[in-house]
Order: structure tokens, then C-alpha cells, then sequence
């Protein structure tokens, strides 16, 4: 709509404005979107080179040998209890190292002394069945082009290795006392509606089955903003909230932790994000009423500029909560 396009016109003039390469972010017209992608209806939209499509559960298990090849220990299915400055207390044995680095994300707080540091917000996704050609001729996407849209409840989506779409979204409601449980990765509601967006958003999969639904807990922070550091004097580390860009975030988080704990003077180490610390959320029912209520303002403001094609006010609700 007319309030997407402006935040689209809005993205590249401050990426313009900060020095970046123009041809990092680009401008599109209606019909070079419908070029890439032939999205119902599209006004206008933004194209960047700069993305890729993986697996992560294959990047994962890859890292996982590659550091088994060199030595190192990993101990998968060991629950832990608690931990302290160098020292980790899990229910079959207790490890004592020079450094401890918290990266439970999303699951932090199911850690005693972490309660509020995170709250587990979820996302859920959908996955088609594998397409025809017909049907891919129609949608676009050649290049396996990752997409998303200007709206406030954020989607995004990519055409998979086997020819799905894997499409997901926010939507689903925080759970009480950051409660965390493997049932909440199904949520009829949201799983529908993700479905009804994407057949809005592509016509030709109106029809199509949607054969796999899951989702899992983000990992986000009172301000929404990531981080990673290192107290030297407790042997503390961590790195999280990364509200649902961890793939690639989490690497670089790897990275500086490594420059930071070996003592190594880097860029990375200078990043803003390091040592960066915000305030931790709010107790219950407070955090309860607070997330929700944000949620509930996004999809509102979403519905208020699809028919106004204006700005909704309540956004300013949203920040204020957000902010930190």
C-alpha cells in the first residue's frame, strides 16, 4: 500500500544518506518488482544483492563437525541447571572453565537467573508442496529471490531448495511467564492466516497444499536490539537477542565473542553492539500486557493502513513499549 511504499522510498534514502553503495539497496518501480517477484497488486519495492538462502539446520550440523574435527567436545541433550562465573551445573555433571558464554536465546529464560533478560516471542512458518513449473512461471522468483513486504507484522518467505515456498511470520501471542512449550509451535489461528497472506500475495497458491507448519521462540531483548560481550573480571560472555536474525547475527556474534575472549583487536570488537547492555523486562503481569498489547497494535496499524492509506497512530503505542 501507499504507507509501505513511502517506508520503502524512506529505507533507501537513509541507506543512501549513511554512504552506502547504491547498488546495496535499490529502488524499484511496480513493474521491476513484477520482474523479480509477481506479487498482486504491487506499487513499488526495494531489491538488495546482498542475502542467501540456506539451511540452517545443515550450516549447524556442518560447524558441529568441523569443530568435532579439530578436538572439540560438544554434549548435545544435557540439560542446564544453572550457571555461574566459571562454572556450568547440569543434571549429570558440573564444568568449571575459564569463560562461560550464555547463548540460549529465546530459552534463556528457562535459565533462574535470566527470567527477564529475554522474552521468547514466537514466529511460525508454513511450507508448501513442491511446485509445478506452471505454477512457478506465474509467481516468479527465478533466482530463488528471499521476499518479504513494508508491513508492520513482519513476513518473509523463499523458494526452497525442492521448489516449496517456506513462509512464515509474527502473530502468534507471547505466553505467560516467558512459558515456553514444544505445543505452541502450532497455532491453527496463525498458521491459517499465513497461508491467506501468501495466497494474497501470490494468487496462484490459492490452491496449492501446505504440507509442513511449525515455529519456535525468538529471542528478544527489552529494545529490541542484539548483543554480545564479555565481563573479564566474572568470566561472563553472552550474545542473544537477535529477534529472529540469528543466522547470520549469531555468526558474527561468534566471531567477536572469539576476538573478545582471546583478547584480539579487531573492527568486530568496536562494534556498538558489543558489551551493550539494556534494561531487563518487566515483571508479570506487566511483560504479559505489554507484549501482547504491541502485537495487538501491529496487526491494527497494518488493517488501518490498508484501508486509510495513512500511517496509523497507534504505532506511536508501539514504540513507546518497545523502546526500552
Amino acid at each position: 500500500n501507499e504507507v509501505q511504499r513511502t517506508r520503502a522510498q524512506t529505507e533507501v534514502a537513509e541507506h543512501l544518506a549513511n554512504g552506502l553503495p547504491e547498488s546495496d539497496l535499490i529502488y524499484l518501480s511496480a513493474d521491476e518488482v513484477i520482474e523479480k517477484a509477481n506479487f498482486t497488486e504491487a506499487l513499488s519495492g526495494t531489491f538488495t544483492p546482498n542475502c542467501a538462502a540456506i539451511n540452517p539446520l545443515k550450516l549447524v550440523t556442518g560447524l558441529a563437525r568441523v569443530l568435532e574435527s579439530l578436538g572439540v567436545q560438544i554434549f548435545e541433550n544435557t540439560r542446564v541447571l544453572k550457571f555461574s562465573a566459571n562454572e556450568v551445573v547440569a543434571e549429570t555433571a558440573t564444568v568449571q572453565a575459564k569463560y562461560v558464554v550464555r547463548a540460549t536465546e529465546g530459552y534463556t529464560p528457562n535459565l533462574a537467573q535470566n527470567r527477564r533478560t529475554i522474552a521468547p516471542v514466537y514466529s511460525l512458518m508454513i511450507a508448501t508442496e513442491p511446485l509445478s513449473e506452471q505454477i512457478w512461471s506465474e509467481i516468479g522468483l527465478s533466482g530463488r529471490q528471499t521476499f518479504s513486504d513494508y508491513r508492520n507484522l513482519v513476513i518473509y518467505g523463499q523458494r526452497t531448495a525442492d521448489n516449496r515456498i517456506a513462509f512464515g511470520g509474527r502473530g502468534a501471542p507471547y505466553h505467560f511467564g516467558s512459558a515456553i512449550n514444544s505445543g505452541f509451535d502450532q497455532n491453527l489461528h496463525v498458521h491459517t492466516l499465513l497461508q491467506q497472506t501468501l495466497a494474497e500475495l501470490f494468487p496462484a497458491l490459492k490452491d496449492v497444499q501446505i504440507t509442513h507448519t511449525w515455529g519456535g521462540p525468538l529471542g528478544v531483548a527489552r529494545d529490541w536490539m542484539a548483543s554480545c560481550g564479555l565481563d573479564r573480571k566474572t568470566g561472563l560472555a553472552w550474545a542473544g537477542g537477535y529477534v529472529g536474525d540469528g543466522v547470520n547475527t549469531s555468526s558474527l556474534a561468534g566471531q567477536t565473542l572469539s576476538h573478545l575472549i582471546t583478547g584480539t583487536d579487531s573492527e568486530l570488537t568496536s562494534l556498538p553492539w558489543v558489551n551493550y547492555r539494556c534494561r531487563q523486562w518487566e515483571p508479570e503481569p506487566l511483560r504479559w500486557l505489554g507484549v501482547n498489547t504491541a502485537l495487538w497494535a501491529v496487526k491494527h496499524a497494518d488493517r488501518k493502513e490498508d484501508t486509510s492509506g495513512k500511517q496509523s497512530r497507534i504505532l506511536d503505542l508501539v514504540n513507546r513499549v518497545t523502546s526500552g
